[in-house]
């Protein structure tokens, strides 16, 4: 995209050389340096000292560096980096595979199977992912797993077998194998070196406790969820937590999705797996300093699910966004009071695509205005896996797509959804179960928003919503949604639509910005 950070500066080396010295954090995964001598790879923030810049090799990627032959830096954790946004994708298939293979989608299964599902060749996948990221599909998915091992080996205290298995090997073999070959040691040497290095800190944190809770916290009122994994998701600052944390509360399904005390929790059904996940961010909200990760605390149940909860998880919270770019993009729009008053908003995505779904076709997309009334509740209850946590408000697994789809219309017009709304939930959940509507991220956006619209009952604000927070759109921008004309000042669709061709490619983030605007009238 011409003027993002992605597009524009990996094509100068001068300016990686520059954001190399100075430690920008706010290229942090947008490019890795390799340095020539070590044989090392590094995030532009490593503490390290700067080498010489002759000695210096830039990399648009993690797998790109290790297929040259570098291995990620112990002191400054490449694994830990962001990733990179939607919007800076230069190829929109290149994109969706990415997407899909970070979050495990090679792990037992073949390139073909993932070019069918993308409704391409298996040639033009491997042509695709070599010409805009410079590396094949395997050797990206092995980074990522390698990557994630590396991690879970300097975090925690699970034991080598949980970890290759959590990483998407197939066998601890062939993970001691490929470690060993890439990284020329092997893991438990890892863990002691990255361990020496940190001072055992990370280690002895994660083997210390498995309370998922901190003292007093309103989550903890009765049993604590036990044996949970500590892990932190890196982001780039600013980040308006609370803001964040609003929104999602806003949407909370009733007994999946809980919000209290700065704190995020909820049930997730991942892969055949169940369990929690809770998430806070690391700096408290009374601190002036800026955060740069989340804890998160994920249920072991969970653990065989890993890589692609994590990559959920990074969607769900817009992780990978790129605040000061986007911030001082709409700034220059006409929005800089507004950005002012909240700088690093993120767009709540979805941990599952179906529970956005869901929530917005029961509720036509707005919040419950008496949550008590709200038929989502009943719904999750008589539809929704029961599933013990001892954390009162996280009590169900959201319904599939395949379980509303079965309950059919008349059962969901039993239980408090309107007609109109029930029969467009229905056809939707059939949809999706069919595998004829596929709302991923990287999924083709045109046509998901074309298909929701075919739906008898979706507005287009509906379906702009729906692919705004299930494809990790940043673009997405409802123009026919009247509290977004009234916020901009407009009278009409057309008008709105002319007035925020200054927002793009972030009228997303413009649009999150006038609805909050709104709110507050």
């Amino acid at each position: 995209m011409p003027g993002s950070v992605a597009s524009v500066f990996l094509l100068n080396p001068d300016q990686c050389q520059r954001a190399a010295r100075t430690h920008d954090p706010r290229f942090d995964g947008i490019f890795f340096i390799g340095i020539i001598t070590t044989r090392i790879y590094c995030r532009p923030i490593c503490p390290a000292r700067v080498s010489v810049s002759s000695h210096r090799r830039f990399f648009v990627s993690a797998a790109a560096a290790e297929r040259a032959g570098y291995r990620p830096c112990l002191r400054c954790r490449p694994e830990l980096a962001p990733g990179r946004a939607p919007v800076d994708a230069v190829s929109r298939l290149a994109f969706a595979a990415a997407v899909r293979i970070g979050a495990g989608a090679l792990n037992g299964r073949s390139v073909a199977d993932l070019a069918s599902e993308l409704n391409v060749s298996e040639r033009h996948l491997r042509r695709a992912l070599e010409r805009e990221i410079g590396v094949a599909p395997i050797e990206l998915a092995q980074t990522h797993r390698l990557l994630l091992a590396k991690r879970l080996l300097a975090d925690t205290a699970l034991t080598v077998t949980h970890i290759a298995f959590a990483s998407g090997f197939q066998s601890l073999r062939r993970f001691n194998t490929v470690f060993r070959e890439r990284y020329r040691l092997s893991p438990s040497r890892l863990r002691r070196t990255a361990q020496a290095s940190d001072g055992g800190r990370r280690a002895r944190a994660a083997s210390a406790s498995t309370h998922p809770i901190v003292a007093n916290d309103p989550m903890a009122a009765t049993d604590p969820v036990k044996d949970l994994v500590r892990l932190t998701l890196a982001y780039r600052a600013p980040l308006a937590w609370d803001v964040l944390l609003q929104r999602l509360d806003r949407d909370a399904i009733p007994g999946v999705e809980l919000v209290q005390g700065g704190r995020y929790g909820r049930t997730a059904r991942i892969e055949g797996r169940s369990g929690v996940v809770f998430a806070a961010d690391a700096v408290p909200r009374s601190h002036a300093a800026l955060g740069t990760h989340l804890h998160v605390e994920v249920s072991l149940s969970l653990l065989p699910a890993l890589m692609p909860l994590l990559a959920r998880l990074r969607q769900l919270f817009d992780l990978d966004a790129e605040p000061a770019l986007i911030d001082a993009h709409l700034e220059q729009g006409g929005l800089a009071s507004l950005v002012a008053r909240r700088r690093g908003i993120r767009i709540p995505g979805a941990l599952d695509s179906f529970d956005i779904v869901l929530g917005a076709l029961i509720r036509g997309g707005r919040s419950p205005a008496m949550p008590a009334r709200d038929p989502t509740r009943r719904v999750v209850r008589a539809l929704g896996d029961p599933l013990d946590t001892g954390v009162p408000g996280l009590d169900r697994l959201a319904p599939t797509a395949a379980r509303i789809a079965e309950a059919g219309a008349a059962r969901l017009e039993a239980l408090g959804v309107s007609p109109s709304r029930a029969h467009a939930l229905v056809t939707a959940a059939r949809a999706i179960a069919d595998g004829h509507l596929v709302l991923e991220p990287g999924s083709d956006v045109v046509a998901a928003h074309r298909a929701l619209l075919a739906i008898e009952g979706v507005s287009d604000r509906l379906a702009t919503q729906i692919v705004m927070r299930t494809l990790y759109w940043p673009d997405a921008f409802p123009v026919s949604d009247r509290a977004l004309q009234r916020a901009a000042g407009v009278s009409g669709p057309g008008t709105l639509r002319a007035l925020a061709q200054r927002w793009q490619p972030w009228r997303a983030y413009a649009a999150l910005h006038l609805w909050l605007q709104e709110k507050e009238r």
